[in-house]
């Protein structure tokens, strides 16, 4: 065998391995899952789950809240700035539909003078909206947002629209408090957010595939420090189906990688801060091959970013 075949073989033989799932059903410790679409507690809230998803978002963030309204044809004032997002009906046509954004300022509501029965994901912000934003943002019909490849989708012909951003340059809508972006994940990189100078975010999906699915874990330091033996190797991604109505939430330091094509409205809290996403698809296949893992027993990494380490 050609010495210089060896690394070609062992990328191709960990790329076939690499969409071998890990066990099915479960999210990483801290990590918190509700179902917009079922676990839903009458016109407000949102259930248990949600509840327990709140209690933990607001206790890392000061300052912020969120609320699920249900079936809502007019939206309550509220005492702080929202951003709303608009999560059903999915086959709504008239303005706003699923994907959209709302911009409210505090002590203001919205009514939906067509009747609507909107399901809606609110956002209270700790500090007022800077002015020049509209009051509504819809990624699929304003001109000013195109698809830009990146991130989590970085195929040429990615499904992926910036709401709200960091910085001008990547979009239309600046807002450091809270980003946006929608996006189909077909196959992205597994990385986290530093605990320490990074950010929050949340999966609200809106659409799936067949297949459509999340893999986390809270292990990050080990997979970094390349400490994972075999007995830990099996069970060190967690992974679960993704369904339309989840609202996933991801705590800083999380690492996650979405598969299988949903469409997700991916929801960063303060901002998308440049320099905060890590990826760990490197460690992951030193790792495979420093325990000689393949086939069923190597742990899924995304094969193009294991070629280098990954930071934006």
């Amino acid at each position: 065998m050609s010495v210089r075949l060896l690394p070609l073989m062992l990328l191709l033989g960990f790329a076939a391995c690499a969409s071998t799932p890990p066990p099915a059903g479960r999210v990483a410790p801290g990590v918190l899952v509700a179902s917009l679409a079922v676990d839903a507690g009458g016109a407000t809230g949102g259930g248990p789950a949600f509840a327990a998803l709140r209690d933990a978002f607001t206790a890392a963030n000061p300052g912020y809240d969120i609320a699920f309204h249900r079936a809502c044809s007019a939206l309550p004032p509220a005492d702080r700035d929202r951003i709303v997002f608009v999560q059903g009906p999915a086959d709504r046509t008239i303005a706003p539909t699923v994907g959209d954004a709302l911009l409210v300022p505090a002590f203001r509501g919205c009514t939906f003078t067509d009747g609507a029965a909107l399901d809606l994901l609110a956002f209270a912000l700790p500090e007022p909206l800077p002015a020049g934003l509209p009051s509504a943002i819809r990624p699929d019909w304003d001109p000013r947002i195109t698809d830009t490849p990146g991130g989590c989708a970085t195929e040429d012909d990615a499904y992926r629209r910036i709401l709200l951003t960091w910085r001008g340059e990547v979009g239309p809508y600046v807002l450091h408090q809270l980003n946006a972006h929608r996006v189909r994940i077909n196959d992205s990189f597994t990385h986290y957010h530093p605990v320490d100078g990074g950010f929050d975010e949340f999966y609200l999906v809106q659409e799936t595939r067949p297949g459509a699915r999340l893999l986390t874990t809270n292990r990050v330091p080990e997979i970094e420090a390349r400490t994972i033996d075999r007995s830990a190797a099996a069970g060190l991604l967690h992974q679960r189906e993704l369904r339309v109505g989840d609202l996933v939430y991801l705590p800083r330091g999380t690492a996650h990688r979405g598969l299988g094509g949903a469409v997700v409205q991916v929801i960063s809290v303060p901002g998308f801060v440049p320099g905060s996403e890590i990826g760990l698809d490197h460690h992951l296949w030193a790792i495979n091959c420093a325990l000689g893992l393949t086939g069923a027993g190597a742990i899924p990494f995304h094969l193009v970013a294991a070629r280098t380490a990954v930071r934006r």
